[in-house]
């Protein structure tokens, strides 16, 4: 046997690590896209509609 236990913490690492990867490959393709002249394609929340208060806005991320 000899094989080495993988602890919690390596598997946190690995996690870790892994996020990095994906996080450096999504703006790699993001500096590619900008140099193409293509928009950007982010996973983030929208932007607010001119007149949205806090209030409104809260209401429709909520609903989606």
């Amino acid at each position: 046997m000899g094989g080495r236990q993988v602890t919690e913490a390596d598997r946190r690492r690995e996690r870790a690590a892994q996020k990095l990867r994906e996080n450096l490959s999504r703006r790699k393709q993001q500096v590619r896209a900008r140099r193409a002249g293509q928009a950007d394609e982010t996973d983030g929340l929208p932007a607010a509609k001119a007149g949205d208060n806090a209030e409104t806005a809260a209401k429709r991320d909520e609903s989606q």
